[in-house]
Parts: C-alpha cells; sequence; structure tokens
C-alpha cells in the first residue's frame, strides 16, 4: 500500500512554526516509505482567507524545501488542490449524504442555538438537542437550512492513533454537527473527510488540538462508504519555556519571521524535527537526507514539546558555520541590501569585500541578519557608537596608541594581515599596553564600534588609505571631544 499524506492549511495567517512542523513530520513520513505527499489548502472560509495568505504559505514551504507530490498543473508545476475550487465536489457529498439518511435539514435560528447553550441551572451547557431530526418538511416560514450529520444515537468510535494509542469516544457525546451551511459552503468536518476519502490518504498527521474533531471525520468517511479509517497522528504541542502553549507571547512564532531574522532553512527544519521526535543517535545536527532515513512516526513522543530559541540559535550558528563560501554570500546578500550597504548590482569591490570577510564572522554569529553589523563597516562609512567609543577612548594612553599605530602602518610595506598584526603587536609593546586593551582605540576608530570580525584581516581587507583616514578622523574627534561625544550622529567619513 502506497502512503499518502496530507498537509491542509487553512490561509487566514502566516504559517506558525507548528504548521511547519506538521508539514515537515507528513513530508518525512512520505519520503521515507516513497509515498506521496499532498498540499490541500483549507480556504472554505472565505472571509478570513487571503490570497496572501495563500501565497505566503507557499512561499515559506518552498523556502523550507518541502515539496508536494500532485495537484492540479500550474505553469509545468504542481499547484495545491484548493478547496474553495471543490465547493460542488462537496455539494454533491452533502446532497448524497442527506439522500442517504445521514444527514437532514436543520431550520433552528442562530438566536434559538445560543438560548438552548445557556447554562443551565446545574452549571451544564446544552448543546444542538436535534429537534430538527425528524423534521418532515420545513416550518412554516422558513426557508434557509444548514445540513446537520445525523450522528448515531448509540454506540462508541475508536480512534487508533500511532502516538496515543486507542482513543474512544462516546457516541451519546457528539452533537449533530454542520457539514453545510446556509450559504450551500462546506464546514471544516465535511470538506477534509470528503478529500481524505477522494484521495486515498492513508496517514493523517496534524496536531493533538484536532483529536476532539476526529471522530465527526471517522463517521462523515464511513458513510462515504470508506471501509478502513485512515491512520491518525496526531502530534504533541509545542510550548514555551513556561510550558504553556507556543503563542505570541513567547515570541514571533511565524515561520517567515525566522526567515527575516536570519535563520537558515536547514536549521530550522532540522531543530523543528526535533519537536516531539528524536533521532536515535546522540547527534541532532541532521541533514535532510539524515532525517528521512531515521524518521519513525512510532517515535514521536505524546509529551508537549518546548520551543527553545537560544537552541536554536545554537544550531543555526552550526549550519552557518558549514555553509560553503559561494552560499554564504549568496545567504547574506539580502540582509546587507536591505541595510542599504550595497549598490544594485553590487560593485565587483563589494562582491570582493563579503567573499573576503563572510569567513571571518561565520562562526561569530548566530543569525545572518547580524552579517551587516559585523562587516558593514567594510563596505560603508560607519557612525560610530557612543557606548564603544567612550569605553575605549577614556583610558590615558588612548591617543598617543593610536596615533603611533597610524603612524606605524602608514610604513608598512606590505598591507597583508600577518605584517599588519606584528606591527600594531610592537606598538603596544612598547607602550607597555596588553593587546586586548590596546586594540581597542584603534578597532573602534575603523569600524565605529567594539564588534567585528578579526582587526589585522579587517584592516587587510579595508585598505590602507581608508584604514589610516578614518583612525584621523577618530583622532579628531578625540582632541575635539575626549572619551564623551556629544548626542548626535558622528559618521567614519562618507561612503
Amino acid at each position: 500500500m502506497e502512503i499518502r499524506t496530507r498537509f491542509a492549511p487553512a490561509p487566514t495567517g502566516h504559517l506558525h512554526v507548528g504548521g511547519a512542523r506538521t508539514a515537515l513530520f507528513n513530508w518525512l513520513l512520505a519520503r521515507k516509505s516513497g509515498g506521496s505527499l499532498i498540499l490541500r489548502i483549507d480556504d472554505t472560509d472565505r472571509r478570513r482567507s487571503t490570497e496572501e495568505s495563500f501565497i505566503g504559505i507557499l512561499d515559506t514551504l518552498r523556502w523550507l524545501g518541502l515539496g508536494w507530490d500532485e495537484g492540479p498543473e500550474s505553469g509545468g508545476d504542481f499547484g495545491p488542490y484548493r478547496q474553495s475550487e471543490r465547493f460542488d465536489l462537496y455539494a454533491a457529498a452533502a446532497g448524497e449524504l442527506e439522500s442517504g439518511g445521514h444527514a437532514y435539514r436543520c431550520y433552528c435560528t442562530a438566536e434559538e442555538l445560543a438560548e438552548r447553550r445557556k447554562p443551565a441551572l446545574d452549571g451544564s451547557v446544552g448543546g444542538y438537542d436535534g429537534r430538527c431530526r425528524e423534521l418532515a418538511a420545513a416550518p412554516a416560514g422558513r426557508s434557509d437550512y444548514v445540513l446537520r450529520f445525523a450522528v448515531p444515537l448509540e454506540g462508541e468510535v475508536t480512534v487508533t492513533d500511532v502516538i496515543r494509542g486507542e482513543v474512544t469516544f462516546d457516541l451519546s457525546t457528539i452533537e449533530d454537527f454542520v457539514i453545510q451551511r446556509a450559504d450551500k459552503t462546506p464546514t471544516f468536518s465535511l470538506a477534509g473527510a470528503y478529500d481524505d476519502w477522494a484521495m486515498g490518504i492513508t496517514h493523517v498527521v496534524r496536531g493533538e488540538d484536532l483529536l476532539p474533531v476526529t471522530p465527526r471525520q471517522i463517521l462523515l468517511s464511513r458513510a462515504f462508504g470508506r471501509s478502513d479509517d485512515p491512520v491518525f497522528a496526531h502530534l504533541p504541542l509545542i510550548v514555551g519555556a513556561d510550558r504553556a502553549p507556543l503563542s505570541k507571547r513567547h515570541g514571533d512564532v511565524a515561520v517567515g519571521w525566522y526567515r527575516d531574522a536570519g535563520f537558515v532553512p536547514e536549521a530550522l527544519v532540522n531543530y523543528l524535527a526535533l519537536l516531539g521526535w528524536g533521532p536515535e543517535g546522540e547527534s541532532e545536527i541532521l541533514a535532510l537526507a539524515d532525517l528521512v532515513e531515521q524518521f519513525r512516526l512510532e517515535s514521536v513522543s505524546r509529551t508537549p514539546a518546548m520551543f527553545d530559541l537560544k537552541k536554536l540559535d545554537w544550531m543555526n550558528n552550526h549550519y552557518i558555520q558549514s555553509l560553503a563560501p559561494e552560499r554564504a554570500v549568496e545567504r547574506a546578500l539580502p540582509f546587507l541590501r536591505a541595510e542599504g550597504l550595497l549598490d544594485d548590482p553590487p560593485s565587483e569591490r563589494e562582491m570582493d569585500v563579503i567573499s573576503r570577510a563572510l569567513p571571518l564572522v561565520q562562526v561569530r554569529i548566530d543569525r545572518l541578519s547580524e552579517v551587516p553589523q559585523m562587516i558593514g563597516f567594510l563596505l560603508g562609512a560607519p557612525e560610530i557608537d557612543s557606548g564603544s567609543w567612550s569605553k575605549v577612548m577614556a583610558h590615558e594612553w588612548a591617543h598617543g596608541l593610536l596615533t603611533s599605530m597610524v603612524e606605524v602602518l602608514g610604513k608598512l610595506d606590505t598591507w597583508e594581515s600577518e605584517p599588519i598584526g606584528d606591527a600594531l603587536k610592537g606598538v603596544a609593546a612598547e607602550a607597555g599596553v596588553k593587546a586586548r586593551l590596546a586594540f581597542g582605540p584603534l578597532r573602534v576608530a575603523v569600524s565605529g564600534t567594539s564588534i567585528g570580525p578579526p582587526l589585522f584581516e579587517s584592516l587587510e581587507i579595508l585598505g590602507c588609505d581608508l584604514a589610516t583616514e578614518r583612525a584621523a578622523i577618530a583622532l579628531s574627534l578625540l582632541e575635539a571631544h575626549g572619551p564623551e561625544l556629544p548626542d548626535g550622529r558622528w559618521p567614519l567619513g562618507s561612503r
């Protein structure tokens, strides 16, 4: 039997990390078994669904590298199924359920239903009482109706779940639920159950929040004529450090935020795979091929998985360090461009600077969004960070040492990191200042900040003329204002 899984997001907002993990687990299951993953967009709620969200979901899945295997052809590629384009199928299915005695017309008004659901004196809350179930005709003066599924009055439905075992629901606790609204659009339960049946879905892998609606979909699929239920697997919740369900109060949960913040897709996919599942070995760094090889749905835990941003940063740092030079440049360009540090297109000099500077900082950054801060001073004139300035320029020896370093650098015959380093170490030794402190004023003088790539290599990339020019500007500012610069912007030259 071919395993057929599906991912069915609703285009009512951004794709969140929980949805991305669900897509990933479905993708891994399909790839490991040689089966198929179907992408099905649940846009039956036409009021809340947006085209922007639809496009965003597709872009995010492609960025993560999670493709799908079938659907309506679009430009030589498969597009996803869209439930909004299948309303005729759902209407026909609803009609067959009604004619077969599995569904009936309910004429109750919203006000009547709300009244019946008010808490009783004993505190219990009522549900739909089935009063339209035996109607032979529409009540006088009423023409609008919804279709409700006629839940059997007795019996049980058992959900066999790979993660949670057997979960049994008493049918007496399930009210006759709506499958078609008054405007003839299908509900989530009808559209989902019909598509799972019609598309031959064998495995339904989704979040545990949908476990309570699973009996409804089993009842519907059996009414359609399905003899075997799909294999269900309801994934554990993702929680924050406080063990509460992950939400915006824990930080942004949209996958797009992580992309824009400088996380690489390989790291995010690797990390999402570990939320509720773990490999057999000790290593947590797993390439996509390794994830496919090791993934077992039966190994998914039923306990909540904690989302740890610090661990994701650590993992992202590993993947950034592992990027090949050309790939690192490609990934960094959008962040440098967003900060206005590049020409359009980037000049030959800019590309040379980036390709030489990135290897110096890959080990030092957790996110690609840190690249502009780390190497931006090599591409354009930086502004002085007042905190860094006051810290390094407050030393009584700062002016004299900086002056000596500029003089020595100007006399070098070879502008390379090794002779640059030897010359600067010599100045520090002669002045009797530890190198860790001695290089601080020069670093801030050329970069505007105390944070950045190694100083000697940075100076080599920057060039003698530009380095000495910025140092001269810094000396002038130090002579004029001392270690406390007045409030304002203090650029080290112009771009």
